[in-house]
Order: structure tokens, then C-alpha cells, then sequence
């Protein structure tokens, strides 16, 4: 007993909903392709699970956030993928995977073959068992990963009402896990054994002002320390937890978020695998060239830092997803993957972004004692990671354009007085080179002069682009004269044209020329 399919994605998690939408937008046929889940339900937005779906009022509740809802896309409800003839094989476990034959082994017995596969099949959350301690298996122990978990979790915290959590864990998942309890009105205490919150992430400098607010809201922290054990009553419920420092904790409920492991044990001996997922090229494409791996199960060139890397993210899960299938279907057209490390959250009035990488000397600015701070990390001479609490949408974009960019740095402490202004320039600062004589007619283009080191550079190219121009002008402006008589760029007055600057024979200026991003010259509106 088997089916046969063109294309197969294996994991039902936010990477295969994304995939799923993009192989319709490139033409999918009906049949060709199908997803395979443990879960019983289709694709959806995880990140829901500890935030809208834990609100005590109005909480989020699938179809609400099947993907692709979470970048403002369309809604993959079972629905939808009936009608563009996609198979969901839901409820199922895959128990083997043979890469060389092309086949997949379902727990029921069926053989599922396909000619292109995608490996979307996530991580999983770390159990406490695997550090020696006993107990999950308690119906007051929580852990958050699916749908099932998170209505799990919503049940325990009903019936602990003005109660007492303990939360295990002082990342994502705990930070917002927390955060969650305390809107249902429970008491809650963090233990981790880091000296400050989101240790792979936060300096000291930044936890601290999470944790000062979260300690504003009610939260403990217990610090420094781990579980050692659990208290149980005779109805075998967790009354308390013991920590390895001889404290002890008394607890109606306990959420545990330690981290979480890749899914690559049915590819282990098959493909690559490198730092702890399943090793992929720019494009996504595994040691065989038939499969691919997308989301926190691959391990990717990261372009921007010149090294193999493995991300955590939904975001990372959505835009590989996304080229994978790119790469399969349009593979001529497909650019190597070139991601930007991203990391967001949003909890109680707080907002955070950050891109790049924390490496190197964290240069602070803003305010820590109002709502709006952040930072940079600059290392050997370069900007590479930035940080933005209580930013605006344009701010956030500035912040990753110049982490992308990755400008010199040559002053630490003039860049501490920049502040988020300087992201800002950086987006928005003109560029000059020297006034160019287009075609010797005695019209001048003008650009802005650079103010970073980096961007001498683009000058060159940007000079490089007008004397071209100036050459090919010069010539069709000839034959133009000898022609029709002749001609002139000296204007009346200054035009506006999508944000370009020109200077006219007479010196008149019109609208400065901005570059962002990449450095495109775009002269005047006729040509």
C-alpha cells in the first residue's frame, strides 16, 4: 500500500504552511503535493501559543491563525488546501525515511514516495528527565510546544486562579509564558540558572530592564540556581519544587521551557548534519540533492557572517520555507539564501527587535528608564548586530538595514551619541561624488558627499554608472542638436522625480537622491 507525490513536506509547523503557499504561487498541480503531520490539526502560527491563545479574554483559537496569518498573507484553512488539490496526511508519524529510494514509511505501514522532499519536521521541547529529574508526566507540569500543550496549559491555569506557577526556564518561552500567567491572574516565580534572562541573547544591561518590569507586573526571579525536584501530594499533583540551591518553591502549576532539540533522528546516517540540525547550502538542498530542510531543523550558510548556523525563529521558519520551494521550482531564477538573523517578541506594552549578531562590544543608547533604548554590537571595526525596544515600524527597518550593511566603526563613543539616529542616516544619508559634466554640455549631476567609510564603494560604482551614462548621452545628445537644434537641460524650475537628485546647467537642485539598501542611480525620468 503507497502513494506517490511530485513533492512532499514532512512536518506540520509554520515552515510547511508557508511552503504549501508558495507552491501554489508557482504553479503547484493538484495531487503533486502533500504535507504528513503528527499533529491532527493543518499548519499553524505557533508563536500564538504563548501569547493570544493563553489570554484569559477573547483568546486566539484555530482556524483564527492557521499560517499564513502571521505575515498578513491568507489564511491556510483545511478548506483552502482542498481546493488547490494539496493532500494533508494529518494525525500520522513518519517511523523511516529512505533518502536513496526516495521513500517515507508511515507508523500505519503505508509507503509514501515522492522526487523532491522537504524536511520541515521542527524540534522538540526538552524534557526535564533529560537532565535527571523526574516527574513531567504530573497533569500541573506544562510544557509548551503544539496545540495539545497549550490547551493543556489553558486548562491547569484556569483551576490555578490566585495561585502560584513556577516557571522553568528564563528564555522565549519562559519570558512568555510568565508574562501570560500573570495576566491570569496567577503569581509567578522564574527559576533559571543564568545570571540574567534571555542569556543567549540580552546582555546584562538589557535583561535587567525586562526583568525590572516583569518584577513591576509581580514576577519573581530565582536566579543562579535549577530544579532539583518535585513535592507531590498523594493525588500525585506537584505541590512545590526544590531547587538546587535549598530553596524551595511552593507551586499549583509548573511550566517548563529549557530549550528544544531538532527532529533529524530519521535522517541521522543519510544526510549532513552540522551544529545539531540537518546541514543545507544556500539553497536549502541537503547532502542529497533531492531533499531540502527548512525552519529550526537546518543548519544554513548565514551570508552576512561567512558561516554554517541554525536559528530558532519563526521568522527563519517562514522565509526558508518560502526559498526552498523557489529553489525547486524556479531553480535558474533563485538567488542563494541570504538571511538576516531576526529575533522579535512582544509581551504586556513591550516590543523588541533584534537582527545581526551579539557578538563583539554592545554599544547602548536610549533612554533604559522610559520605553525606548537599544544597542549595537560592533566587532573588529564593524557593525553587525542592532537592538530596538519601543521602536516605530520605520525604525525597526532602519535598524536592520544597517545591520545588513555593516558599516565601519571607527568611534565607539560617537556612535553611543548617534544613538538610533544613526541607523537612521545610514538609511537615509545622501552620497556625493564629485560633480560629473554629463556629455560635456555643462550639466551637472550632483550627489550627496559619503559620511561612513563604507560607502566609498558604492561611490565608485555609483561613478562608474554615470560616466557610462554621460558617455552614451553625450553622443545621442549630438545627433539630437545636429537634428532638431539645439538643446538644453537648464530648467525653469526644479522637478520632483521619485526622490532623485539633479542639478540643471543653471544649478538648480530638485529632490535629494536617497540610497537605501542597494545603490541604484536612477538619472531622470526620461530615461
Amino acid at each position: 500500500m503507497g502513494r506517490a507525490f511530485v513533492y512532499v513536506i514532512l512536518g506540520g509547523g509554520v515552515a510547511a504552511g508557508y511552503a504549501a503557499l508558495e507552491f501554489t504561487k508557482k504553479g503547484v498541480s493538484h495531487g503533486e503535493l502533500c504535507i504528513i503531520s503528527e499533529e491532527p490539526v493543518a499548519p499553524y502560527e505557533r508563536p500564538a501559543l504563548s501569547k493570544g491563545f493563553l489570554l484569559p479574554e477573547a483568546p486566539a483559537r484555530l482556524p483564527a491563525f492557521h499560517t499564513c496569518v502571521g505575515a498578513n498573507e491568507e489564511r491556510l484553512t483545511p478548506k483552502w488546501y482542498k481546493e488547490h488539490g494539496i493532500e494533508l496526511i494529518l494525525g500520522t508519524r513518519v517511523k523511516s525515511a529512505d533518502v536513496r529510494r526516495k521513500t517515507l514509511l508511515t507508523a500505519t505501514g503505508e509507503t509514501i514516495s515522492y522526487k523532491f522532499l522537504i524536511i520541515a519536521t521542527g524540534a522538540r521541547a526538552l524534557r526535564l528527565e533529560e537532565f535527571g529529574v523526574s516527574g513531567s508526566d504530573a497533569e500541573n507540569v506544562c510544557y509548551l510546544r503544539d496545540v495539545a500543550d497549550a490547551t493543556r496549559l489553558v486548562d491547569v491555569m484556569q483551576k490555578s486562579t490566585d495561585g502560584n506557577a513556577v516557571v522553568i526556564g528564563g528564555g522565549y518561552i519562559g519570558m512568555e509564558c510568565a508574562a501570560s500567567l500573570v495576566i491570569n491572574k496567577i503569581n509567578v516565580s522564574m527559576v533559571f540558572p543564568e545570571p540574567h534572562c534571555m542569556g543567549r541573547l540580552f546582555t546584562p544591561k538589557i535583561a535587567s530592564y525586562y526583568e525590572e518590569f516583569y518584577k513591576s507586573k509581580g514576577i519573581n526571579f530565582v536566579k543562579g540556581t535549577v530544579l532539583s525536584s518535585f513535592v507531590f501530594n498523594a493525588e500525585g499533583k506537584v505541590t512545590g519544587v526544590n531547587l538546587k540551591d535549598g530553596s524551595y518553591l511552593p507551586a499549583d502549576l509548573v511550566v517548563v521551557g529549557i530549550g528544544i532539540r531538532p527532529n533529524t533522528s530519521l535522517f541521522e546516517g543519510q544526510l549532513t548534519l552540522e551544529k545539531g540540525g540537518i546541514k543545507v547550502n544556500s539553497r536549502l538542498q541537503t547532502s542529497n540533492t533531492s531533499v531540502y530542510a527548512v525552519g529550526d531543523v537546518a543548519s544554513f550558510p548565514v551570508k552576512t557572517f561567512g558561516e554554517i548556523r541554525r536559528l530558532e525563529h519563526v521568522d527563519a521558519a517562514r522565509k526558508s520555507a518560502r526559498h526552498a520551494v523557489s529553489a525547486i521550482m524556479e531553480p535558474e531564477k533563485t538567488p542563494e539564501f541570504d538571511y538576516l538573523p531576526f529575533f522579535y517578541s512582544r509581551v504586556f506594552s513591550l516590543s523588541w527587535q533584534f537582527y545581526g549578531d551579539n557578538t563583539g562590544e554592545a554599544v547602548y543608547f536610549g533612554d533604559f528608564s522610559g520605553t525606548s533604548f537599544g544597542a549595537y554590537w560592533v566587532n573588529k571595526g564593524q557593525l553587525v548586530g542592532s537592538f530596538l525596544e519601543g521602536g516605530s515600524k520605520e525604525e525597526y527597518e532602519a535598524i536592520a538595514n544597517v545591520t545588513r550593511v555593516k558599516p565601519e566603526i571607527e568611534d565607539l563613543s560617537e556612535l553611543e551619541r548617534q544613538g538610533l539616529g544613526f541607523a537612521v542616516a545610514v538609511s537615509q544619508q545622501p552620497v556625493v561624488v564629485p560633480p560629473v559634466d554629463v556629455g560635456g554640455s555643462g550639466s551637472l549631476v550632483v550627489l550627496e558627499k559619503a559620511v561612513y567609510p563604507w560607502h566609498a564603494a558604492a561611490g565608485v560604482v555609483v561613478a562608474a554608472s554615470i560616466a557610462a551614462f554621460a558617455y552614451w548621452y553625450g553622443r545621442r545628445r549630438r545627433r539630437w542638436e545636429s537634428g532638431v537644434g539645439r538643446g538644453s537641460l537648464a530648467l525653469a524650475r526644479p522637478r520632483r522625480h521619485r526622490g532623485h537628485t539633479i542639478i540643471s546647467a543653471r544649478g538648480e537642485r530638485e529632490q535629494g537622491l536617497n540610497l537605501i539598501g542597494a545603490w541604484n542611480l536612477r538619472l531622470c525620468p526620461d530615461f
